[in-house]
């Protein structure tokens, strides 16, 4: 036997169940739970509902029904306004590895800027016929004179530019 239902049916039984699901509570759910912090025989941290027979340091923690402490002021833990903080936080470290990768792709993308540059003043110094592509995609050769303010001015972008540079 098959039973057919439709979304308002299926709705209204879910609804029903977690009704009665929440009926069936115990009243207590409403209130603090407590848990009991303290230092085992060996220094382990142990968590308890019950109160240790043997533990030092015993702390009792206070929980909400929707699980975050009752004292959240405290949560935030307690710091000397004096004390000097040098440890960078998660941000920082994740900011500086960031400016450093960023770092160096930009000195890689130098290096091969400067390669370009020594090969085309290479391909200018060779001699030869040289040319340039127009926007027609038809070869322009270059005249000696060309040529010669074009190996002054990669020369110019290599001072430039490549000074730093180890390539």
């Amino acid at each position: 036997m098959a039973f057919a239902f439709t979304k308002n049916t299926a709705a209204k039984l879910l609804i029903s169940i977690s009704t009665a699901c929440m009926l069936m509570l115990p009243i207590s759910a409403s209130h603090a739970v407590q848990v009991y912090k303290s230092i085992g025989e060996h220094g382990e941290v142990k968590y308890s509902q019950h109160p240790p027979q043997n533990g030092t340091n015993i702390e009792v923690i206070e929980f909400r029904s929707d699980g975050r402490q009752t004292n959240a002021g405290d949560m935030a833990g307690r710091t000397d306004p004096n004390q000097n903080n040098n440890t960078q936080t998660a941000e920082q470290q994740r900011v500086a590895q960031l400016e450093a990768r960023i770092e160096e792709q930009e000195a890689q993308a130098n290096a091969q800027r400067c390669q370009s540059l020594r090969n085309n003043l290479t391909n200018l110094n060779v001699g030869g016929r040289i040319y340039e592509m127009d926007s027609n995609g038809t070869r322009q050769y270059l005249d000696g004179r060309e040529i010669e303010l074009k190996r002054e001015r990669v020369q110019q972008a290599i001072d430039q530019y490549c000074s730093n540079s180890n390539i």
